[in-house]
């Protein structure tokens, strides 16, 4: 609950929720409790892979989520009959489904999901997808966020292992990287004005 109220206090426009076998596993009854404190202009993101859709469509109900985001081998079909909006993460080593998709954010993340493995963010230039709908995560911390978003010009960025001490949330890195990332986005738009 520090957490995700650091990141509300901070100004963070997503708060995400890990339902798949992780570290960062929640239950969807601690969820619940932590959303009924969000509110609503920060959108709720569940986290799964490849999670059964009735467990999906279960937990979204419970938990109030706003976005479901996939982190597993989920086909185009099942992303679409969902029927919820849809974060679909894609490792930067694999990007060969990622057209196949309709989805309201492409995320695109280090060689491994939760490692906090960074990547070579100019691989990105041979996707053709809208900057609008691309969330870039995979290492991004305080220090380089900044650089990551000028570089990109992501429509948002996505961050766990980045603002954690000793394997837990911190609430000031978290303070620092929201801040971090929106004096990027500031300098950004002002690049474009």
């Amino acid at each position: 609950m520090e957490a995700a109220k650091a990141a509300v206090d901070a100004g963070a426009d997503f708060i995400g929720f890990v339902f798949a076998e992780s570290k960062r596993r929640i239950s969807p009854e601690q969820a619940k409790k932590m959303a009924a404190h969000i509110p609503s202009h920060v959108k709720k993101v569940g986290v799964f892979v490849n999670e059964d859709q009735s467990t999906i469509r279960k937990i979204v109900a419970q938990v109030g989520l706003d976005y479901i985001q996939l982190h597993g081998n989920e086909s185009p079909q099942f992303a679409e009959s969902l029927q919820y909006p849809i974060i679909k993460a894609f490792s930067c080593k694999n990007f060969t489904q990622i057209n196949n998709y309709s989805c309201d954010y492409y995320l695109i993340d280090g060689p491994k999901a939760g490692s906090g493995e960074t990547f070579d963010w100019t691989d990105l230039e041979i996707l053709d997808l809208p900057k609008d709908k691309l969330i870039l995560a995979g290492g991004l911390t305080v220090h380089n966020v900044k650089n990551a978003i000028l570089t990109v010009h992501p429509a948002a960025v996505d961050v766990s292992s980045g603002v954690e001490t000793n394997h837990e949330k911190d609430p000031e890195k978290i303070k620092s990287f929201v801040r971090n990332a929106t004096l990027a986005y500031q300098q950004l738009k002002e690049r474009k004005e």
